[in-house]
């Protein structure tokens, strides 16, 4: 079963408050750890997080102990089998990258997730357990996961990129508007990860996110470059690099918020493309009645479909625009159906 990300997260959003394990697939990069983070956090959840790849069977059980004064050894717990015995709210127990783990860790961790007990001790009930991992087509060092293992999973489900889930999750992490438009000119570049035994990167969401951090450094071109190409690939980076030159030379995003009867609708998609997300971008209560104008013009322009575009990322970006007339006025016509069919 394959999940957009926004998916997973309504789907975890329900599993861990219910106790379910869920184990996650996918290519690297692509933010299953950082959804599972996020998850847990809107379930007002504690993270626990284990990485059974560079872990030891004995994490999962406890080391032996002797007891005082007999002839016998119990189990005693440490790190995070601890921490989750005596964890007293509710918790996500992730352990990321599971696929990586050798056999005999893989097994130590199976009658914690079926029995929810190990060596006399028990978990309480407000310990979920989430899993990742990447496919074993990934290079990723996944040799695969033990059949008894993946059946105490409750789920098994496979997440996905999404360039309208990506881009909501830009506009609220401060993510280049020249790069969201790009993104959205160029989805199929959102995550080609491809696996090589070269020391190069591939496009993915985690990728793209270094470039933008990259970017706001200002390092000179030639050096610039060298870096956009190690974070995605160069021929990621040539292509973005040409798009926010020609994003750069438009007409000012200014110009169509001062006079949108007047402003210029550019005729290629590239031009379109940039124009829609940077008016996004800047949409508030104030301005809005004027992007709705320039929206308007694009829709009387047979380029309806970027009108579109730039509304639902500019109420993604604030639900409020919403509720003001401009938007009211524009959902009761034709680009309401639109907007409503997409």
């Amino acid at each position: 079963m394959q999940l957009a990300p926004n998916q997973l997260a309504t789907f975890l959003a329900k599993t861990i408050p219910a106790g379910h394990p869920v184990l996650i697939t996918g290519a690297p990069g692509i933010g299953k750890s950082d959804i599972v983070a996020q998850a847990a956090q809107a379930a007002s959840a504690d993270l626990l997080l284990s990485h059974p790849a560079v872990a030891d069977p004995t994490d999962a059980k406890g080391l032996p102990w002797p007891v005082q004064g007999a002839t016998e050894a119990t189990f005693l717990p440490f790190g995070e089998l601890a921490r989750a015995i005596k964890a007293t709210t509710r918790t996500v127990w992730f352990l990321d990258d599971l696929g990586q783990a050798t056999p005999a860790v893989q097994a130590s961790y199976m009658q914690l997730l079926l029995a929810r007990r190990v060596n006399g001790h028990v978990l309480p009930d407000h310990i979920t357990f989430v899993a990742a991992t990447n496919r074993r087509t990934d290079r990723a060092g996944v040799s695969g996961i033990l059949e008894p293992v993946k059946s105490r999973f409750t789920s098994i489900v496979e997440l996905v990129p999404s360039i309208d889930d990506w881009c909501q999750w830009a506009f609220n992490n401060l993510i280049s508007p020249t790069l969201i438009a790009f993104l959205r000119y160029r989805p199929e570049l959102l995550s080609q990860f491809q696996a090589s035994a070269d020391l190069t990167n591939s496009p993915t969401p985690r990728t793209w996110h270094s470039l933008n951090k990259l970017e706001s450094l200002s390092l000179p071109a030639a050096v610039e470059m060298a870096a956009f190409s190690g974070a995605v690939g160069e021929g990621a980076a040539v292509e973005y690099v040409a798009f926010r030159k020609m994003a750069q030379s438009l007409t000012s995003i200014d110009q169509v918020l001062i006079d949108p009867t007047a402003a210029k609708i550019p005729s290629q998609p590239s031009e379109l493309y940039a124009v829609a997300v940077a008016l996004a971008m800047r949409a508030n209560t104030q301005n809005f009645a004027r992007i709705a104008t320039y929206a308007q013009r694009l829709v009387d322009a047979q380029r309806g479909e970027f009108a579109v575009l730039m509304l639902r990322d500019a109420t993604r970006r604030d639900q409020k625009l919403v509720y003001t007339d401009s938007f009211v006025r524009l959902s009761s016509g034709p680009l309401g159906q639109m907007i409503s069919g997409q």
